[in-house]
């Protein structure tokens, strides 16, 4: 499971070196895609094809799963892990996340998010704020 935060840089060739705990879990091979709230969602295979069968069950009649479908394979990229435990970020996903030299790691079980620093900041204020609203949801719907 992944979980924590972490900070750490990008460096001018668009590497960004993984938490040790992270490699661990996530193995030699990364998949990257665009992510929900401006984020990139970093998987591995396992879990990535866990993904993809869901969205697969899904009716391409829709319209949005169709776009969600191609926002989100469309999107993806597969990163191999260096022996230094770094990942190349592809342009354009580093465009569409806005990343720049700093960057958060957050473990979010299955999946880690990269995210642009001002912009986790920013976001992790906006839900800290409501944690209250959210626990009351998640208490209707019988989850806690």
């Amino acid at each position: 499971m992944l979980i924590g935060e972490y900070r750490h840089t990008l460096d001018p060739k668009k590497r960004l070196s993984l938490p040790a705990k992270f490699r661990k879990e996530l193995g030699k091979s990364v998949i990257i895609t665009r992510g929900l709230d401006g984020c990139l969602f970093l998987l591995s295979h396992a879990s990535w094809k866990r993904l993809v069968e869901k969205f697969s069950q899904l009716s391409i009649g829709s319209s949005d799963t169709r776009g969600f479908n191609r926002f989100m394979l469309s999107g993806a990229a597969e990163a191999d892990v260096d022996s230094a435990g770094r990942i190349l970020i592809p342009e354009h996903l580093k465009e569409f996340a806005g990343l720049g030299q700093d960057v958060i790691l957050a473990g979010v079980g299955e999946r880690a998010e990269i995210w642009n620093e001002a912009r986790w900041k920013s976001y992790k204020e906006h839900i800290e704020s409501q944690g209250d609203q959210l626990a009351a949801k998640l208490g209707e719907a019988g989850i806690i």
